[in-house]
């Protein structure tokens, strides 16, 4: 792991308060500017450690795989106040002077500090991909190709009522963020995934059903790790991610932008419902612009974009290399105009 920070100062939150930003990130593969740029989100518990031997998402991304470190420059941001790095000093504990816009904000403000003028693509699930919808209101022309996985371009009355629950607990309970964590895991999976899983079957030893252990080991695993104050940002935007906010109409909205936006549901996720996706995706047809939707067959709910990676590899797979052969394609024609 070899973080690198870059200083945002003076930045004006969408309420109005005024800070600076220690934004850390890290790059993987090609040397930025030496090949198309891939920025990967994160999602609530993530960080920038993206691929490798520690990568959250190190079946999808690295070397020879979907998104190829030998192909690509990837480049991913921590979110502010994630903790990455046990840097305790980056925490922010005024969780409610931000939101999804401001994380995307500052994340444009760190591209333009790294020189960066065009993305190949942005992907990110869950949080990560409601801040890419952001990314490409700001931008309408900075991403090439838009893939929010396992998300939307607002939360939901049902999502709003969850982040409601888990701010409760995380300021009530005395014992936070694993009792938290526990409410989280029954939103991320589904009850077919859980009975597939556990069966009603027993820890003899603890003298408590496996599916409770679980639950307590997934507890306690995040608050060995995760900070409270980390947690509270984190669910904070969650809750306010909507592209349409003091901008007018969805249709005004995204009739700006102008990347293909491929739109990757979960058929049984219980958070970012495929409905909402669907609703989406055939608005964004009506409006004519360019777009794709796929959808993941899993029993494990929301938790599948960390999950089923045959299905996302199958997917991203043709936007991933259909890059890669133009780039090939014109390597060979200028080798070819060379030998000429």
């Amino acid at each position: 792991m070899l973080l690198k920070y870059l200083e945002i100062a003076n930045f004006k939150t969408e309420i109005g308060k005024v800070v600076s930003i220690k934004l850390s990130y890290q790059t993987f593969g090609k040397t930025l500017h030496a090949a198309p740029i891939v920025l990967v989100n994160h999602a609530l518990t993530g960080d920038s450690t993206v691929c490798g031997e520690e990568g959250w998402w190190q079946d999808l991304i690295g070397e020879d795989k979907c998104i190829d470190t030998n192909q690509y420059a990837v480049l991913a941001f921590d979110i502010p106040g994630n903790g990455f790095g046990n840097d305790t000093r980056n925490l922010i504990e005024n969780y409610k002077d931000f939101t999804a816009r401001d994380i995307a904000k500052i994340f444009i403000l760190g591209l333009n500090k790294l020189s960066v003028t065009s993305l190949y693509a942005v992907i990110g699930g869950s949080v990560g991909g409601g801040i890419a919808w952001e990314l490409a209101v700001l931008k309408p022309t900075l991403i090439a190709h838009l893939i929010p996985i396992a998300t939307d371009w607002k939360s939901t009355d049902w999502l709003i009522a969850n982040c409601y629950l888990q701010d409760l607990i995380l300021n009530n309970s005395s014992n936070p963020i694993a009792d938290a964590r526990v409410h989280a895991m029954l939103c991320y999976r589904t009850p077919i995934s859980f009975k597939t899983k556990f069966d009603r079957t027993t820890n003899k030893s603890l003298g408590v059903f496996n599916i409770e252990s679980w639950l307590i080991h997934h507890g306690r695993k995040l608050k060995n790790r995760f900070h409270l104050a980390t947690y509270k940002l984190m669910n904070q935007l969650l809750k306010t991610i909507d592209i349409t906010r003091g901008r007018g109409s969805f249709d005004e909205v995204v009739s700006q932008i102008e990347s293909h936006i491929h739109i990757i549901g979960v058929n049984s996720d219980l958070f970012f419902t495929v409905g909402e996706n669907k609703d989406t995706y055939l608005k964004l047809k009506e409006l004519h612009l360019k777009t794709t939707y796929y959808e993941v067959e899993s029993i494990h709910g929301h938790d599948a974009f960390l999950i089923e990676y045959e299905q996302l590899t199958r997917f991203l797979t043709p936007i991933f290399k259909n890059q890669n052969q133009q780039a090939q394609s014109k390597s060979t024609r200028c080798a070819s105009k060379k030998a000429v």
